[in-house]
């Protein structure tokens, strides 16, 4: 089983990330290599990532890109085959991938037609000697690429997008319909039009082969008004080619047998230790369960229920390290939390990876309150580092996290504790249910080592893309 795969999208990890989706993207050439395809991925070659263009090779000239000259750059960049599209008009200003010291670029809805736009002429003509089988478009950014297929001819060609995260639709006036090289007479509901306007997503979802999202819990909530944000009919229409696909974590990277304190199932002892040091680098002392928040200060992440449940959890004897930013009003909330709680609650604003990687270490427990997630990582790292899960049954949270009950104890498959509804009472009883259960040290050990013995890595993953290439290609 081998072949060639098209990715397109906006961020990937290393070169540039403001999400999830970046991981992913960055996570699969390699991933699929392994079960014998061949996948590069385009992005923009925004301005932090232009040295880069030195040492890599034009392989592609596209005058005329929505304002300007485009070039498409080649060469193997920390172990992937990359495709920079280099169209300074376009990418090449300060800022982030989606916006400025300003706000949102003006243009969002060119730029990102722009990169749609040569992915799909890649796919369709080739670059240089390689062609791909399968065009993979990601999230809104990418989802005027299967269209432009689908309009213009694709040929061998097949397409698939990915939904990441449906909150974000690419939106546009139906007055640039013509500019972004759309067809008019798609503008109707079953095509194009979308509230009256554009949505590049949806342009995805109508036109693609196939529909992926990044678990099957949340392919089935998608069709669903409280989670398809306006766009549940369009994916319910098509729900014979959607399915969901896990995403993986990188084990390599997020290991605690690579720590400074480094430990395992088999020799957990040095889980101990980095909690010891973790709780004096934070100047905290907690009898019982150390629980962490790692995350952006959202509503959505469910941050604003920990100022309603936190003084009950530390009362019966947890604590709680926060590191993350968002909402100012959560992070004001964050930080009233640790003054009314000096020595059991601890607040870090901003981002910290290698912090991060010594939260995960040296917890106990990790929350992940969302009201949606469409596949999650943290309750993956905080499997893989032993340090229990207490998430929402929703999305990728409730395909990945096994709850204690009676049931799951008896079978002993329990690896962390979930909760619903997504509410303050709900969460409480979790975190209750936590406390009760770090009582018991025998049992306690236990769950560690399911929730460490749980795959979280890529190869499960690599395997169901690559049948699904390998369906679509027959």
């Amino acid at each position: 089983m081998t072949g060639r795969v098209l990715s397109v999208a906006s961020e990937c990890v290393p070169f540039v990330k403001t999400g999830g989706l970046a991981d992913v993207v960055g996570a699969l050439p390699a991933a699929l290599a392994a079960v014998g395809w061949d996948m590069r991925v385009l992005i923009p070659a925004y301005r932090a990532l232009r040295p880069m263009l030195a040492q890599m090779t034009p392989l592609w000239e596209e005058p005329g890109l929505f304002g300007g000259h485009g070039t498409v750059y080649a060469g193997q960049a920390e172990g992937i085959a990359l495709l920079l599209l280099d169209a300074p008009h376009l990418y090449d200003r300060e800022g982030g991938p989606y916006s400025g010291p300003g706000g949102d670029w003006w243009d969002n809805p060119q730029r990102f037609a722009a990169l749609s736009w040569v992915a799909a002429r890649i796919a369709r003509e080739g670059i240089a000697d390689w062609r791909p089988d399968v065009l993979h478009a990601h999230d809104w950014q990418a989802g005027f690429a299967p269209a432009y297929l689908a309009y213009q001819g694709a040929g061998a060609v097949k397409s698939v997008i990915t939904i990441h995260n449906i909150a974000f639709q690419g939106w546009a006036p139906v007055s640039l319909i013509n500019e972004l090289r759309l067809p008019g007479e798609q503008f109707y509901p079953d095509g194009l039009e979308y509230y009256g306007g554009l949505s590049s997503l949806k342009a995805g979802l109508v036109t693609a082969d196939w529909i992926t999202t990044v678990s099957p819990t949340y392919a089935a909530e998608l069709m669903r008004p409280e989670f398809g944000m306006g766009l549940q009919g369009v994916v319910a229409a098509r729900s014979a080619r959607v399915s969901g696909i896990l995403n993986g974590v990188d084990t390599g990277l997020w290991s605690p047998e690579a720590g400074p304190r480094p430990y395992s199932a088999k020799a957990p002892g040095g889980k101990a230790q980095a909690r010891a040091a973790l709780c004096a680098e934070f100047g905290v002392e907690v009898p019982g369960p150390l629980a962490i928040v790692v995350s952006r200060l959202t509503d959505q992440k469910g941050i604003d229920l920990l100022p309603q449940v936190v003084p009950g959890f530390v009362a019966a004897g947890g604590g709680l390290i926060v590191l993350g930013s968002g909402d100012p009003g959560l992070e004001a909330a964050m930080r009233a939390l640790a003054q009314a709680h000096p020595g059991r609650v601890a607040v870090r604003i901003g981002y910290d990876e290698a912090l991060s990687h010594r939260l995960f270490a040296g917890a106990d427990a990790v929350l992940v309150p969302s009201r949606f997630e469409p596949c999650g990582l943290t309750q993956m790292y905080g499997l893989r580092f032993g340090t229990l899960p207490v998430v929402a049954a929703t999305g990728g949270l409730a395909d990945t996290v096994i709850g204690v009950s009676p049931a799951t104890l008896a079978a002993g498959v329990a690896t962390g504790v979930v909760f619903h509804p997504t509410d303050a009472l709900a969460f409480g009883q979790a975190l209750t249910k936590l406390v009760e259960v770090h009582a018991q040290p025998k049992l306690w050990a236990r769950l560690q080592r399911n929730a460490m013995a749980h795959p979280v890595g890529w190869e499960t993953s690599a395997a169901e893309y690559a049948a699904l290439y390998e369906s679509l290609r027959a």
